[in-house]
């Protein structure tokens, strides 16, 4: 925790040290049984192997999945280090396999991954889930490798429950410029003229292009390593989810699932190990109350990257 004065264009979300202590009384650890609205709207401050048992049955709609990838990184004051593929698939499945009964046979489920753990996912996730497709953003983020490609992309696995699940269509149509809009008897066929431009709204597709890594400038961003963008999160919780629907994000890191979840009137519950990430979730929360946008989502609509004015 600090107290030291931002640069006048930096809008990262800081934990002040008179915060902590306050935000922190909010955080729940499980030591026995819950019901579905105890935990309700709620970040729980424990690792997943301990909280897992204590969850109740079937009450998730949408679980999203960032865990740690299969490389060696540092987590504030936890390390990650990387391992076999096969040990990787071990090691996810040992969570996995603990809160499988938290979710409804009709539930959604989406796991976050990159090229490293993409097999280890795959077969894992196959155990106790349809896997439906793979989702593929790209991440323009740092300036890459000399003696490699650029790796500036991630996965996510789309996977359900059963045959029976909710993808919501309409609620994920992009807005794309139009560059040779194409007429029809002099009228726009398949797009609409508006004073910013000529724009089509088109079907998603498993290829993201469209997203902002959080950074400095982002009111959204902060000092987790691997954050997500909100937009990302807004885009899974519109396709596979109804509003009072819940989210669960058993790896919360600095709140994005939750946040997002709120904002589009969901009902969310967290579980992050850091106290200081989950009391930066609490603060975020906070701030939706009465900030309640998102980058690149618009009035319904979302947009290519860089094209919203």
């Amino acid at each position: 925790m600090v107290n030291k004065k931002k640069a006048p264009r930096n809008k990262t979300v800081v934990l002040q040290r008179a915060e902590a202590a306050r935000l922190a009384k909010k955080l729940l650890v499980l030591d026995r049984a819950v019901l579905r609205k105890q935990i309700a709207n709620r970040t729980i401050n424990q690792g997943i192997e301990s909280a897992a048992q204590f969850l109740p049955e079937a009450f998730v709609d949408l679980l999203f999945l960032d865990p740690p990838y299969n490389l060696t990184k540092t987590f504030r004051t936890s390390t990650f280090k990387e391992m076999s593929g096969s040990r990787y698939a071990e090691w996810m499945e040992s969570w996995l396999s603990r809160i499988v009964h938290v979710l409804k046979p009709t539930a959604s489920i989406y796991i976050c991954g990159d090229w490293r753990s993409s097999s280890a996912i795959q077969s894992v996730a196959e155990k106790y889930f349809i896997v439906r497709n793979r989702i593929t953003w790209e991440r323009e983020k740092g300036r890459g490798a000399k003696a490699n490609w650029k790796n500036a992309s991630e996965d996510i696995w789309f996977c359900t429950m059963s045959e029976k699940f909710l993808f919501d269509l309409d609620a994920v149509k992009m807005k794309r410029k139009v560059i040779a809009p194409y007429t029809e008897n002099g009228r726009p066929k398949d797009w609409h003229p508006s004073d910013e431009g000529n724009y089509r709204l088109t079907h998603p597709s498993n290829l993201w292009t469209d997203l902002t890594v959080p950074f400095w400038s982002m009111a959204e961003n902060t000092e987790h390593p691997t954050q997500k963008p909100e937009k990302l999160l807004a885009k899974i919780i519109l396709a596979s989810s109804k509003k009072g629907d819940v989210v669960f994000d058993p790896f919360l890191g600095s709140g994005t699932t939750s946040v997002a979840a709120k904002k589009l009137g969901r009902t969310y519950v967290g579980i992050e190990l850091d106290k200081k990430f989950a009391c930066i979730a609490e603060k975020r929360l906070e701030n939706a109350e009465t900030e309640k946008s998102i980058q690149g989502f618009h009035n319904g609509i979302f947009w290519e990257r860089n094209s919203l004015k």
